[in-house]
């Protein structure tokens, strides 16, 4: 069984490929989304249960066909709750922006400000990972510690402790100058959540809640899962639509812990893109500020998003595959379009296929479809060099 955090460094890049293909002139009409997740539950099998949400001007809506597991004959809807796994991500990196707008911390600060005494971060030729590199993926620390002691593969975090991350910290090498490269990592991701929460003096759970999901009104996006959550909670599946069990991540909750709805998670796109009023919104829009490339034509990062141009059109956006879930949240901030996919497997890049495809529509029906080939060339040429 395998455990997806994010899709590979290659995936991102050939996530940029769907978008090329892609050429449908209208965003697609309920029923054309209702067909599309028939295919991918029935005829493909690559999920028991999807459930789409799509904000535009006009509103929103939720799509969805399946079931909550393959013993359960319930079916889902814009609350059925979901694994969202490193969508995560992005709500560790708004903390951040909100924190730097209420200077509680700021971008640059070293990590190590934040740390325990006796916990060092790694140097690399005297520079120093700050919170901006964490939010980037830009720190030079790797995907995962090496040092989880799990018996159990499929759960590689399960007991790992807070001791062990720090230890892990204070005795890894860089291999090179720190902010110099893009490379994914949950650890440092999950990091990111760790130093916030301590300087707010609460947990991460709490800080989530009080600072995003309450003031928004997501009542479904959590960190624990509430009484009233569970009775929604989907069950996660591998590619062969096996139940697969809860992944224990409680050392880094900031990089895939949370759980949401698509109904909740169109609240956030409805702020995001300016629907609805919030006191969160200059934290919002400060997260795109000052994007940097990832290496991958085409493919930047910003404070927890990525943001993909192709064909003209400027794409925000974050994946998630973890505990048998996949989850896509992404937008589009010309036209003011947003799409949330969450699937209950872990088949690879379903819930990327969809959203891109569902926000390319849109797109396409702006007439901006000029530059297909250079777009297609320079995928190629990223994925090339993910290769390397």
């Amino acid at each position: 069984m395998k455990v997806m955090l994010l899709f590979s460094a290659t995936s991102l890049v050939v996530i940029q490929a769907m978008l090329v293909q892609s050429a449908a002139p209208l965003i697609a009409p309920e029923s054309e989304i209702r067909t599309l997740l028939v295919e991918r539950v029935d005829e493909r099998k690559q999920s028991v249960g999807i459930v789409v949400g799509v904000i535009e001007p006009a509103g929103k809506r939720v799509v969805s066909y399946g079931r909550p597991a393959t013993n359960d004959r319930r079916p889902l809807d814009g609350d059925s709750v979901f694994q969202i796994g490193s969508v995560t991500k992005v709500f560790t990196s708004l903390l951040l922006s909100d924190m730097v707008q209420h200077g509680e911390v700021k971008l640059d600060d070293p990590v190590s400000r934040y740390l325990p005494k006796g916990v060092t971060m790694p140097l690399h030729g005297g520079s120093r990972i700050t919170l901006r590199h964490l939010a980037t993926h830009t720190s030079g620390l790797p995907r995962d510690p090496s040092n989880p002691l799990s018996p159990d593969p499929d759960n590689p975090y399960l007991g790992y402790s807070i001791e062990q991350l720090y230890q892990f910290l204070s005795t890894y090498k860089l291999t090179r100058k720190v902010g110099s490269q893009y490379e994914y990592s949950n650890l440092g991701g999950g990091l990111l959540g760790q130093v916030l929460a301590k300087r707010a003096g609460v947990d991460y759970a709490t800080l989530v809640k009080t600072r995003i999901c309450d003031p928004l009104g997501m009542n479904s996006t959590r960190a624990h899962v509430t009484a009233d959550m569970n009775k929604r909670l989907v069950i996660g599946h591998s590619e062969r639509l096996d139940p697969v069990p809860v992944l224990d991540l409680a050392v880094i909750p900031g990089a895939s812990v949370l759980r949401s709805t698509a109904n909740d998670l169109l609240i956030f796109l409805a702020a995001v893109l300016g629907y609805e009023k919030t006191p969160l919104a200059p934290a919002m829009a400060a997260m795109l500020d000052h994007p940097q490339s990832t290496g991958a034509p085409g493919l930047e990062i910003a404070l927890g998003w990525h943001i993909s141009t192709i064909n003209g059109t400027r794409f925000v956006w974050h994946n998630g595959g973890l505990g048998g879930c996949g989850s896509f949240v992404g937008y589009d901030p010309k036209s003011r379009v947003g799409v949330v996919v969450l699937s209950n497997s872990e088949s690879p890049a379903v819930a990327d296929q969809i959203g891109f495809h569902l926000l390319d529509q849109q797109a396409q029906r702006r007439g901006e479809d000029e530059k297909t080939e250079t777009g297609k060339e320079s995928a190629q040429q990223g994925a090339a060099a993910n290769r390397r």
